[in-house]
């Protein structure tokens, strides 16, 4: 056991040191940061730039109903000339209006030097709908017809109520639910996949240097795959605990800057509500904090540590098998592409499953160990049975353990095999092994 703690403490120090780390470590929240607020600060400062538009109606019927719009700016014209075409200047876009298009849907056609801007299709196909709606409502000659259907014109929405074990009531979200589920389902999916490849990396730089044939003389090629193992999970959880924090951090002082911070008085009103009995304002912010009360984070949380323990363990070991079978990092791709497929598929089928979080697939692949890591993260804010977490849990950890007694064997053979690059079925030589 000391000699692992050795090396977990040797992988640990060595990957924090590196440039590498240091770097990465400071510019992701940065990135992440600016992929997040840069598309939102750039919308906004494109929010004010006028849109002209030139509308030349032939039937005199639909330019008066095109009224300026936010940025958007009509100017009606007699006639399509060929200055419109050349001049790029004057215009963003020229609105041909040729028929009725209530009888003729192609009667219409927008023009431009460049990709016609959303916001003007999508208001010009909804206000000329709504006026051809009226006008055919007009035609059936009926007192106050038009007040009437737009009177019974109704958006609903249900609202989803949760018991608990307990027969209380919560708010739900199936869209929130599906939401959280995937975001686990992706930090797993990345850190397993980032982190796992780390080990094979450092597998095959030892490997390269001669540096395991040190190594090995005094610990024991088990010891050494664990200590690496551990020693890069480490190093993961520390990385994206920093991550977690500085973005926390940025995303607070942008928030400050923006003058999006929280008011006083509303925080207070907020406070009162979430102590008391009193039913909170039916609020789309008020609704999202019930449906967050509503959800079991402690639960969740716990699963999520220990799928990723257990997914973490199972693939890492896989990785360093990988890692100690080739000679260099170009051959890894031979025996990888299993393994990405199977992740790959994982995260499919977890995307796939958020409709039917109950469904053969999602209930199936929850359950097989090398895909429950992944698909399991999107059924846990839906709820999951006791017995199928449980199976879960003992299938995948019971399925790492047996992986990494069969990876320890071919990372004892392989780590000193040089020159050859090793088959599938010679590696099942090296299991056999004594």
């Amino acid at each position: 056991m000391n000699k692992i703690l050795i090396v977990i403490e040797r992988e640990f120090s060595t990957r924090i040191r590196k440039k590498s780390f240091i770097l990465l470590t400071i510019l992701m929240p940065f990135l992440v940061i600016g992929v997040i607020c840069l598309p939102i600060l750039l919308a906004g400062l494109d929010s004010n730039k006028e849109i002209k538009v030139a509308v030349i109606d032939h039937t005199g019927q639909y330019a008066p109903i095109l009224k300026d719009n936010g940025n958007l700016r009509f100017v009606p014209l007699a006639q399509m000339d060929d200055s419109l075409k050349k001049d790029k200047s004057s215009f963003s876009a020229v609105i041909l209006i040729s028929k009725d298009l209530s009888a003729d849907s192609t009667g219409a056609t927008i023009y431009s030097h460049k990709e016609v801007p959303a916001e003007l299709t999508s208001y010009f196909n909804r206000t000329i709908s709504d006026h051809i709606r009226d006008t055919r409502i007009t035609q059936y000659q009926i007192p106050q017809l038009n007040q009437i259907i737009s009177k019974c014109r109704v958006d609903y929405k249900v609202r989803t109520i949760k018991w608990t074990d307990e027969g209380e009531e919560n708010l739900s979200s199936s869209e929130i639910a599906g939401l959280i589920g995937m975001l686990l389902t992706l930090l797993i999916y990345m850190f397993v996949l980032s982190y796992g490849g780390m080990v094979m990396q450092g597998v095959c730089e030892e490997k390269a240097n001669r540096i395991m044939e040190i190594m090995v003389s005094s610990v024991k090629p088990f010891q050494l795959m664990m200590g690496k193992i551990i020693g890069v999970a480490l190093v993961g959880i520390i990385q994206f605990a920093i991550w977690s924090v500085l973005i926390g951090i940025g995303m607070t002082i942008i928030g400050l800057f923006t003058g999006q911070q929280p008011d006083v008085a509303q925080t207070a009103e907020l406070n009162q509500f979430m102590s008391s009995d009193i039913p909170m304002p039916n609020s789309p912010a008020s609704e999202i904090m019930q449906i967050m009360q509503g959800i079991n984070f402690g639960e969740i949380l716990t699963m999520f540590v220990l799928y990723f323990l257990g997914g973490y363990l199972l693939f890492a070991s896989f990785f360093a098998a990988i890692g100690a079978s080739i000679n260099e990092q170009s051959d890894s791709s031979q025996f990888m592409t299993p393994i990405v497929i199977i992740m790959i598929f994982s995260l499919y089928a977890g995307m796939f499953s958020i409709n039917n979080p109950d469904g053969p697939l999602a209930m199936w692949c929850s359950l097989i160990p090398i895909t429950s890591p992944i698909v399991m993260m999107v059924r846990l804010p839906f709820g999951v049975p006791a017995w199928q977490l449980i199976l879960s849990l003992v299938l995948l950890y019971a399925t790492a353990i047996g992986v990494v007694a069969l990876s320890a064997k071919i990372y004892r053979v392989g780590i000193l095999m040089y020159g050859k690059k090793p088959t599938f079925k010679e590696m099942m030589k090296w299991i056999k092994f004594k």
